[in-house]
């Protein structure tokens, strides 16, 4: 299996270096929505691999294994922090159970065979160099210890801040794709 989340992650990791993110080249009113941050937007790539790799790995591994320990470890929890998923709002607390609960204990082991995005759905906009909005539409296969094999398509939004020089999740917003 572990070779299986390899390569998962080795495909993930391909598809995002190939994936176009949003970047303006214009710079002429000097406005924050026309400037390129190719590093930043290449950091908070680099953070949502990571990510993915945190939750392919600890998939049904437990409430409190390493790997959603490393999860959680990627939010900026505190006051500001909040999740809307499923028509709910959860605050740092709910997210981190929920996170934990789901990929934790709900999954069988190893049970996210597939951690991707929809094709041409991936941007990443950067503001000041240190705000990063990461959308996508989500394209996630998951074996359920209840509900079986499923198949998770939600228009998703990451809100990172870098804070001491690391992206953090300071919002998430799931919701699904309307038919």
């Amino acid at each position: 299996m572990k070779v299986v989340r390899l390569l998962v992650v080795s495909f993930f990791v391909l598809c995002v270096s190939t994936t176009n993110v949003v970047a303006s080249e214009k710079s002429g009113n000097n406005s924050v929505t026309d400037q390129a941050y190719i590093q930043a937007q290449a950091e908070v790539l680099e953070t949502f691999v990571a990510i993915a790799g945190s939750i392919i790995a600890g998939a049904g591994h437990g409430y409190d294994s390493e790997f959603m320990d490393q999860l959680i470890s990627f939010h900026a929890y505190g006051d500001k922090f909040v999740e809307f998923n499923g028509g709910l709002s959860f605050d740092s607390a709910g997210n981190e159970h929920n996170e934990r609960q789901l990929f934790g204990e709900d999954l069988e082991i190893d049970g996210v065979t597939k951690f991707g995005y929809i094709e041409g759905t991936l941007n990443v906009a950067v503001y000041y160099g240190n705000v990063a909005n990461l959308t996508f539409i989500s394209d996630f296969d998951l074996i359920h210890k209840v509900y079986g094999p499923i198949t998770v398509n939600n228009l998703i939004t990451l809100l990172f801040v870098k804070t001491k020089g690391e992206w953090k999740i300071a919002h998430e917003h799931h919701s699904p794709v309307p038919d």
